[in-house]
């Protein structure tokens, strides 16, 4: 199936957005040649740094490599020699970059695009490693993520559907339990999961517990929904072919409702991505929550963003295909 002129259009100004996305992050981001420095500060502004231990030598040698005089004071106040600077990375480890012709050129602690690019193929070109608790490859974080999501979210469609299904035939069991719905489906996955960790006392089940009852409730709803709402000439079909309740379940409610169903299945599966990633930063260990956080602490900025790029991609192919079944079941009235 050959794609539309619309789709062909769309795909191309989508790459456009992103082209100019790029664009601006490299423009925000790249490192900004500074004006050559004089090589010069008052003698106010040398007694200060004399009074913060600074040497003279030390003092002309930041000047010479280009520092301004706030610059060489922040160093100062580090209360860092020379020599131990050095050891750290010099200069450009504090986010400026020595120059030959004498001039600074002040970074954005924030990477560019490149800088991005270049640590994401390093991490996909080895993503299974295992280096020890806190050192494993992205592909081992995504398969833990994934397999807690696959366990929650699994869990939430074998309960949901067919709780659905009986509160959308049945207006007593629908007024019944619709309240406690309510009340909980608005309580965030936060909330849940300190109570899951005292209540299980192990983090891999709150975890899966956790991506349980916060996925449970769209799909619920969407299926107590798609049952209550098919058509009243389909099921007098039903009745007059003498159809018992759960022939009429499967054979006609069951189809009637299967988009409606789906939708609800794409709004759990997001829901589920979303909390597995907030969870794991709290119970630590693996996955991509834990990842993510991990780095942060490390101030691995970059590795942090290709992390969180991986993320939206998966959950881009999570939704996806779930899309497909959806596509599988439509019907046109």
């Amino acid at each position: 199936m050959k794609p539309s002129l619309e789709t062909l259009r769309s795909a191309l100004l989508a790459a456009v957005f992103f082209g100019i996305f790029i664009f601006a992050w490299y423009v925000l981001t790249v490192p900004r040649g500074g004006e050559r420095m004089m090589f010069e500060i008052s003698e106010d502004e040398a007694a200060e740094l004399d009074e913060l231990g600074m040497s003279e030598e030390d003092r002309l040698y930041y000047l010479e490599s280009g520092l301004d005089f706030e610059q060489i004071q922040q160093l100062a106040e580090m209360q860092f020699t020379r020599e131990e600077i050095e050891m750290v990375g010099g200069i450009e480890a504090f986010g400026f970059q020595r120059q030959e012709n004498g001039e600074a050129e002040v970074q954005s602690h924030f990477p560019t695009p490149g800088q991005v690019f270049s640590v994401g193929w390093e991490m996909i070109s080895d993503p299974f490693y295992d280096n020890g608790p806190n050192d494993k490859g992205i592909g081992l974080q995504l398969a833990y993520s994934l397999r807690r999501v696959a366990l929650g979210f699994g869990l939430a469609v074998l309960v949901a559907i067919p709780l659905g299904f009986v509160m959308g035939m049945s207006r007593l069991f629908s007024g019944a339990l619709m309240p406690f719905v309510q009340i909980l489906k608005p309580i965030s996955p936060l909330a849940w999961m300190p109570l899951a960790l005292y209540t299980i006392k192990d983090a891999e089940q709150s975890s899966v517990f956790v991506i349980f009852i916060c996925s449970i409730w769209p799909l619920l709803i969407n299926t107590m929904f798609g049952v209550a709402t098919v058509r009243k000439d389909w099921l007098a079909i039903g009745r007059t072919l003498e159809l018992g309740r759960l022939q009429m379940a499967g054979q006609i409610i069951l189809p009637a409702a299967a988009p409606t169903i789906f939708t609800g299945m794409k709004i759990s599966i997001g829901i589920s991505w979303l909390v597995i990633v907030a969870a794991e930063m709290l119970i630590g260990g693996t996955g991509m929550g834990y990842f993510v956080w991990n780095e942060w602490n490390g101030l691995n900025i970059d590795t942090m963003i290709v992390a969180i790029f991986v993320i939206g991609v998966v959950g881009y192919i999570l939704d996806w295909i779930i899309g497909v079944g959806q596509k599988a079941v439509r019907y046109v009235d």
